[in-house]
Parts: structure tokens; C-alpha cells; sequence
């Protein structure tokens, strides 16, 4: 493997920035940061593994890789394989061989894919790592520092964009529940004042006519407040 220049570090990583930074959906920046890295890399395979805390496993989200075996591999538990190592404690990993390597899982598929030589560095959020992404050569290589450096750098990049899309899907969650509450809350008020109930009736005849119709408590809500608007405008 080739040296990587200075210059391809940093077109690699600006291009990564950009995309974070952009109206992209996290599958598609997710897909961007492999196919960019597998470039600069020089990787034949390269692949972005996330944790999934209720099955504590790593499951592939994002590869170039067009090997259906490869993408189809069953997911690794925490502590398991050299992903599973590395996502554990925390540390890059690298193996020169990993058809020679007991703790490497799936010699078969790396033996059929021509994997050889695999880099593997912990994707982290404040500490906690949240997946890892592989880097694989066709051929026996020694990573140098550099090389090891440039795929934390990427993996911090990665780290960012995924803890910036859980933020905005739970600020976005959120969001969602305090306007439904609101509604909610303006609905009870026109049925206790247009029918002369209690807070607590109100809202158990709003509950009661969300299950009994299979409508959200926000949906029966939008209706009662609808309903009083037009009765205003007649």
C-alpha cells in the first residue's frame, strides 16, 4: 500500500466534513465515509459497524462492498471476533492476516473475498463507542501511524454525524410530543367547557374514543379543536 499524501488526507476528510455538515440522511453519509475511506485507504473492503444495545452486537450499516456474502455476514457480540475486540475495549486493532487468525470469524468468506490484511478503530461518542469501521487490503500490509491516525480521524468524523442525527431525531421526538400534549390539552378544555366536565372526564372521553377508533390521543385532539373552530366560524 502506497503511502497516502497529505493532501489525500485532507481532501478525504474535507469531503467526510462536508457531508456531515449536509442535508443528506445518515444512510447516505454513512455510505459517503466508507466509500471515501476505502479510496484513501487503498481498501478493497470497507465497512461501518453500529452496536445495537438491546442484542449488544454490531451490525453492518454502510459498506462499499458489492459481495453479497460479505454484506450478509450474521452480527458480531460485543467482545467477539476482532470488531467485537476492538468495540470492547476501545482500542484500533490491526491483523496482517486474518485467514490466519484464530480470533477472526469468518476466515471462509475473507478467504473466498481475498481479504488479507484488516484494520479495525472504534467509532466513540465522549468515551462510549457506539460501533467501529473495518478497513481491509487484498494483500498482507502493515499499517503504519499514519494510516491508523487517518481512519480515528475519519471515525471521530462518523462518530459526530451519528450522534448529531440522535440528537435531531430525539430533539425532533420531542418536539412532536410537547405539541401533542398541547392539543391534548386544548381539546379537554372545549369539552369541559362545551359539555360541562371535569378535567379527568375530559380527558378519559378523549383516551376512550382514541382506542375505540384507533386514532392517536394528538388525532382526536386536531378534530375536537377543528369541530369548535367551525362551529365559531358559522
Amino acid at each position: 500500500m502506497e503511502n497516502m499524501s497529505y493532501e489525500q488526507q485532507i481532501k478525504a476528510l474535507s469531503k467526510i466534513g462536508k457531508a456531515i455538515t449536509s442535508d443528506l440522511y445518515l444512510e447516505d453519509i454513512l455510505r459517503l465515509i466508507v466509500a471515501v475511506t476505502a479510496e484513501v485507504m487503498r481498501s478493497n473492503i470497507c465497512s461501518l459497524l453500529l452496536i445495537n444495545e438491546k442484542k449488544n452486537e454490531l451490525v453492518i450499516r454502510a459498506t462499499q462492498s458489492v459481495s453479497e456474502e460479505y454484506n450478509k455476514k450474521p452480527p458480531l457480540k460485543i467482545g467477539e471476533g476482532i470488531a467485537g475486540k476492538v468495540a470492547k475495549e476501545n482500542k484500533p486493532l490491526s491483523v496482517r492476516d486474518v485467514t490466519m487468525e484464530k480470533e477472526y470469524k469468518y476466515r471462509d468468506i475473507a478467504q473466498k473475498e481475498g481479504l488479507r490484511s484488516l484494520l479495525c478503530v472504534p467509532l466513540a461518542v465522549k468515551g462510549k463507542v457506539i460501533g467501529v469501521i473495518n478497513c481491509y487490503t487484498p494483500f498482507q500490509h502493515d499499517f503504519t501511524e499514519t494510516e491508523v491516525h487517518i481512519l480515528n480521524s475519519i471515525a471521530n468524523q462518523a462518530a459526530v454525524a451519528i450522534e448529531n442525527t440522535e440528537l435531531m431525531v430525539k430533539s425532533r421526538v420531542i418536539q412532536e410530543e410537547l405539541e401533542a400534549r398541547k392539543r391534548i390539552e386544548r381539546a379537554k378544555g372545549i369539552l369541559m367547557k362545551e359539555e360541562g366536565m371535569t378535567e379527568e372526564r375530559a380527558y378519559l372521553k378523549l383516551r376512550r374514543y382514541s382506542m375505540d377508533h384507533r386514532k392517536t390521543m394528538r388525532e382526536v385532539a386536531e378534530a375536537i379543536i377543528l369541530a369548535a373552530s367551525m362551529k365559531k366560524s358559522k
